[in-house]
């Protein structure tokens, strides 16, 4: 059942950063949860770069970590994914449940949790293929192989990412002659290729100009109706305007050992993170008192 989270007091500040606050009236919808992080903490080798993050992701929602650099952000949504597998040293402890089910318990194929779990990556990657091809590529790796059937797919998944009007006359050109924005959009159309249903974004706008970046965010809002997406921004703005919970982190001194590690201070709705936020830490960042 779904049930609908009132919206929070307005502090009488009207805009953070820039984005007014009353741009967003609707309230947030209590969906089924994702992740549901417990204690998580993600080590490389004997530095513990994130600790006790709890928290849960809620599912066709756009959640967004902000937060200074080097607070674990990107560290965090690795761990959705299970990308710190292939890091040498890295290991994540405490609970980190998607569905209910362990990402890292022994019976669970890291393969199979990134063909749920897809990602999309700071700087745009297409594979130096023709556009068709980097689109066709991860359902020709889950055993798609009719013509037809891949035509369908690449053109389905390159209107999601809105590029199939701006490319359908060169499918067969190659993916390394768009533009940035159109390599990020077509990044997207990949992932989404696979039929995923979570969506990762680590700061996927932030080598874009202001119009590339406006499609972006404009096409997560779409997306959000088929799929569950988390990004990492450093743009307070972009997680303002696009986001529906924030969580704030930052990266203060582990009274074990005295080095800095990443911890989450604050996770809740966007409207409140950034209108009246509940921790004086997320306050100062908001605000520019530092970060």
């Amino acid at each position: 059942m779904e049930i609908a989270i009132a919206e929070p007091a307005r502090s009488p500040r009207p805009a953070v950063g820039g984005v007014p606050i009353e741009r967003r009236s609707a309230p947030v919808i209590e969906t089924s949860v994702v992740f549901e992080l417990e204690d998580a903490e993600v080590y490389y080798g004997a530095f513990r770069a994130v600790r006790g993050v709890t928290m849960r992701v809620h599912e066709k929602q756009i959640t967004a970590f902000i937060g200074p650099s080097g607070c674990g952000k990107t560290t965090v949504l690795r761990a959705l994914n299970r990308m710190h597998d292939t890091t040498i040293g890295a290991r994540v402890g405490g609970r980190v449940h998607y569905h209910g089910i362990d990402l890292y318990g022994p019976e669970v194929s890291a393969t199979e949790v990134r063909r749920r779990i897809g990602m999309v990556f700071q700087k745009p990657n297409p594979f130096p293929k023709s556009i068709y091809d980097n689109i066709a590529f991860g359902p020709r790796i889950n055993g798609v192989r009719g013509k037809l059937q891949l035509d369908e797919i690449v053109e389905k998944s390159l209107r999601a990412a809105a590029l199939w009007d701006e490319v359908k006359d060169r499918l067969d050109k190659s993916a390394l002659g768009l533009s940035g924005g159109q390599q990020q959009r077509l990044c997207i159309a990949r992932t989404i290729a696979v039929e995923p249903e979570v969506v990762l974004m680590d700061e996927p706008c932030s080598a874009l100009d202001p119009i590339a970046t406006a499609r972006i965010e404009e096409l997560m809002r779409e997306l959000k109706s088929r799929f569950t997406i988390v990004i990492v921004t450093h743009n307070m703005q972009q997680a303002a305007r696009c986001s529906d919970r924030t969580a704030f982190f930052t990266a203060e001194l582990d009274a074990k050992n005295d080095q800095r590690t990443g911890i989450l201070v604050e996770y809740d709705v966007t409207a409140k993170i950034f209108s009246n936020p509940s921790d004086e830490r997320t306050e100062n960042y908001i605000t520019g008192r530092f970060g």
